[in-house]
């Protein structure tokens, strides 16, 4: 694989997560293509998850942007009291790689953990992640993502900004 096209994937998906923990929330939401999917399941059993979000159980499904724009304005607006006070994170991405590589969309996938601190209380989650990246100009749009959470005893808030 190109190492210039996995670095140029990588500084786009680093700066979209500093995007989200520095809560720049115009400029995160900017980065995902309005009709993004992103896909968060549950698990079925030990090692097989719900592939398909309208026949099982997910943490987190949006069919399009708007979602994630929804929980975005309900966090500006003080709607949202599992997220009051919003936690503060870092998302840290590693082994970034590039799966397919066509003419108009990338496909990548990563590891990724984040580690949450909120009203004394911190802790992590953590697994891996697919990106569908649309080309655009010299960057990209996501146009979907699909997070698969491998601490899945959840103890706290989970929200968008925790993945």
């Amino acid at each position: 694989m190109n190492p210039s096209l996995v670095h140029h994937v990588a500084q786009f998906l680093y700066q979209n997560a500093e995007r989200c923990d520095q809560r720049e929330w115009d400029d995160y939401l900017e980065d995902f293509d309005p009709k993004c999917e992103i896909h968060l399941p549950q698990w079925i059993d030990e090692y097989h998850y719900v592939t398909d979000p309208n026949n099982g159980l997910s943490y987190m499904y949006y069919s399009d942007r708007t979602g994630l724009e929804d929980r975005i304005f309900r966090l500006r607006t003080g709607k949202s009291a599992a997220s009051t006070p919003l936690a503060r994170t870092v998302h840290n991405l590693m082994n970034i790689r590039i799966l397919e590589d066509h003419a108009e969309q990338l496909v990548v996938k990563l590891n990724w953990n984040t580690f949450y601190y909120r009203q004394g209380l911190q802790g992590n989650f953590y697994g891996y992640a697919t990106y569908h990246l649309n080309k655009v100009n010299d960057s990209y749009k996501i146009a979907k993502k699909h997070i698969v959470l491998l601490n899945d005893k959840i103890d706290s808030v989970l929200d968008f900004y925790h993945i």
